[in-house]
């Protein structure tokens, strides 16, 4: 009997050995989502970042028409690689706007000349603020908002080819 307590020690670190290697090898979910998905957009007015080209308001998501609001900068990489999928967007009739955060207009004016401009208003949110408000935790992160400006979806990271389908849904499905 008391050679099975001799045992008790490597059974008990197999175990933990066990736990810690099902944690390791299990996926984790690594994307914060918004809080705000459901309620209404903070209250905010943004300068416009170019010169011809609107900024953007609380008030201009209050139109009745559901739109897209991308969260990108021209120093980020998966934002140029989503360009292709916002242009088919636009494509398919979806309004899209934009906030540019941390970011300067000669920067956002290359990056609009390299890849297209689908934005309909782009506005300029240098200290992240407004970012932080609508629940965004980085770039990109597309935001479908409903007719009388309230989040009902949010797309965290670029936009792909196969996310074009559930965000035309979303746009269809927002009143």
């Amino acid at each position: 009997m008391k050679r099975w307590l001799y045992w008790l020690p490597l059974i008990g670190f197999g175990g933990l050995f066990l736990v810690a290697g099902f944690g390791l090898n299990r996926p984790t979910q690594r994307t914060v989502r918004s809080a705000m998905v459901g309620k209404p957009l903070p209250a905010f007015r943004l300068a416009p970042l170019l010169p011809g080209k609107p900024g953007l308001a609380t008030a201009d998501f209050a139109t009745g028409r559901p739109h897209l609001l991308n969260v990108f900068a021209s120093w980020c990489i998966p934002c140029a690689a989503e360009a292709p999928q916002l242009a088919a967007l636009k494509a398919q009739g979806a309004e899209i706007s934009a906030i540019a955060i941390r970011d300067t207009p000669e920067a956002v004016q290359g990056f609009l000349a390299r890849y297209g401009d689908p934005y309909a208003r782009l506005g300029s949110d240098p200290d992240s603020a407004v970012q932080l408000a609508m629940g965004s935790s980085g770039v990109p992160e597309t935001f479908v908002i409903d007719g009388h400006g309230r989040i009902v979806l949010q797309h965290v990271g670029d936009v792909r080819a196969e996310d074009v389908p559930e965000i035309l849904a979303a746009l269809r499905n927002a009143k």
